[in-house]
């Protein structure tokens, strides 16, 4: 059975075809609306409906729908959903009245991480930890082979995790949560404070800014890291550290076999991963005598929230 999987992200909705293998077979892009969350479903709708005409009749048999915000335990209602303006939003009854198929609506990293477990990076894995550096952090639980949602289904929020106690000001209302110190937010925080202090040191991240402290953002950073230039390779490495204390917070309590790290600032690769392998053993409980789980980059990049919902409402 081919099921289409749906990512609903700030600025487009993203559609495809997903078959049995986690191949997208076609796929549509149209933005997604900023100011009318009841238009939603007729965006979505009109995407289902594109790819439906492509194929034969029949040949869809369910769709999954990611979205960047809290789900609830029946995959039905969206709880909050900052960036679309979503709250208490019944956006599987509503996509399934236009399109008269089974809908299934997941959070987009729960659908990228079970896109992972499945297809990419932890395949041959039952018990792996995904964890998405984009601006902020997002992650996923597979565990023995299982999704976990937790009871109310908004589990594995996992940048939301204070690490550091009455630290930096987090969007959520908190303060020293994990994304404020292992994010691209943070990297660009490191990248600019760097700019401030020491502009001479700084002087390549500044230039692939146009000369702007305001204007380094992340693909100035990591293009300068990539060219092994010291200030941008620093600025990896805090976040780097960052990132392998908070792994070894999650080891000590769920013990995975491995994570699987993704988002824009793992495209750094090595930069990033090496340094996050070292900080993660060096801060793991239990010592030299512990099994670690392995680091992973993650392998299906853009399409693993269209992958993950398709292949969810298949299940």
């Amino acid at each position: 059975m081919l099921t289409i999987g749906v990512d609903i992200g700030g600025t487009k909705v993203a559609a495809g075809v997903v078959d049995p293998q986690g191949q997208i077979l076609d796929r549509v892009k149209h933005p997604t609306p900023s100011d009318d969350p009841r238009a939603l479903a007729d965006v979505v709708a009109r995407a289902v409906g594109e790819l439906r005409e492509r194929r034969e009749e029949d040949e869809i048999g369910a769709v999954g729908v990611g979205v960047a915000g809290f789900v609830d335990e029946d995959r039905a209602t969206v709880q909050v959903a900052v960036n679309i303006g979503l709250r208490d939003h019944p956006l599987r009854d509503r996509v399934q009245e236009r399109v008269g198929l089974p809908v299934v609506i997941e959070n987009d990293a729960n659908a990228a991480a079970w896109a992972e477990a499945r297809f990419g990076a932890g395949r041959d894995s039952d018990h792996i930890v995904c964890v998405t550096l984009g601006t902020g952090i997002g992650g996923g639980l597979v565990l023995g082979g299982r999704l976990h949602r937790g009871r109310f289904g908004v589990a594995a929020e996992i940048g939301h995790y204070r690490m550091v106690p009455h630290g930096r000001r987090c969007a959520c209302g908190s303060h020293g949560c994990w994304e404020q110190y292992a994010s691209g937010r943070a990297l660009v925080a490191e990248g600019r404070d760097l700019a401030r202090a020491d502009p001479e040191a700084a002087e390549r991240m500044l230039k692939l800014a146009d000369g702007s402290v305001e204007g380094i953002e992340g693909r100035a950073i990591t293009q300068a890291a990539l060219e092994g230039d010291p200030a941008a390779l620093e600025c990896f490495a805090s976040v780097a550290d960052w990132t392998g204390r908070g792994l070894a917070d999650l080891a000590a309590i769920l013990d995975p076999e491995c994570f699987i790290v993704g988002g824009g600032v793992s495209d750094a690769g090595d930069i990033l991963i090496d340094p996050v392998r070292l900080s993660f053993a060096r801060n793991v409980s239990g010592g030299p005598g512990r099994r670690l789980a392995d680091i992973r980059v993650a392998e299906l990049g853009g399409e693993a929230g269209i992958v993950g919902a398709g292949d969810l409402a298949r299940r």
